[in-house]
């Protein structure tokens, strides 16, 4: 059964902390196999317009400062929806520390400090309790400067 990403990716709440002013924009896309004109099979990233269950999908967040001075302390938070679960090591920013929520954005830790309770024993965290992922950049983003987060999820 095919999904529309329309009706599943209306979920990009995402939220930017800067001093300044960030124009953000994001991107979903999925890989395709395709083989060129010399015959040889090769991959590109396309609009992620329908997804089906299993399938891998790229979110490319690009944020921008729009403002004549540096934005200081640039945090972008984006939530992981429901049905789409993180893949492992995907989450990519340069210049910035990942952090990840399995509280729904109350709190954020590294990966390898996240625990998660069932059945009243706890366990490490694991990418499907994601809920959120946190870049924050380590320096400024001068004016006018880009920078980009990415992660991956599959869809449930």
């Amino acid at each position: 059964m095919k999904i529309l990403m329309s009706l599943i990716l209306t979920l990009m709440a995402f939220a930017a902390v800067a001093q300044g002013h960030l124009d953000m924009q994001t991107t979903v896309q999925k890989q395709e196999t395709f083989v060129n004109e010399a015959g040889e099979t090769e991959q590109r990233l396309v609009a992620a317009d329908v997804v089906v269950p299993g399938e891998r999908v790229i979110y490319t967040i690009t944020f921008t400062n729009i403002s004549d001075e540096s934005a200081e302390k640039v945090v972008i938070t984006n939530p992981i929806e429901d049905g789409l679960v993180y893949v492992d090591g995907s989450a990519f920013g340069a210049g910035t520390d990942i952090t990840f929520s399995v509280d729904d954005g109350a709190s954020f830790a590294a990966a390898s400090d996240l625990t998660v309770t069932e059945d009243g024993e706890s366990r490490p965290a694991e990418a499907k309790d994601y809920t959120h992922i946190r870049w924050v950049m380590k320096n400024d983003l001068a004016a006018g400067a880009q920078a980009t987060a990415r992660f991956a999820a599959i869809l449930e």
